[in-house]
């Protein structure tokens, strides 16, 4: 576990996988999934909003990880 390229690996596949689910949970909120969310008990903005902020940290940490060049 020492290995700096073996943790940028483990992070790039935790943070794409992320990255899968925040994308379903926004597919759920945009109606594309047939997912009913109204009986979860849940506003539904707060679903949105917690999908987009999940997505968006997803997709700053794999994108950090991608372009990170000085492996040491």
């Amino acid at each position: 576990m020492d290995n700096p390229q073996y943790k940028r690996t483990v992070i790039i596949i935790a943070s794409g996988f992320d990255l899968i689910l925040s994308a379903i949970v926004l597919l759920i909120y945009f109606g594309l999934f047939p997912v009913d969310i109204s009986g979860w008990g849940i506003p539904r903005w707060v679903i949105g909003l917690v999908g987009g902020v999940w997505f968006a940290g997803s997709l700053a940490v794999l994108v950090y990880q991608l372009k990170k060049t000085d492996i040491q």
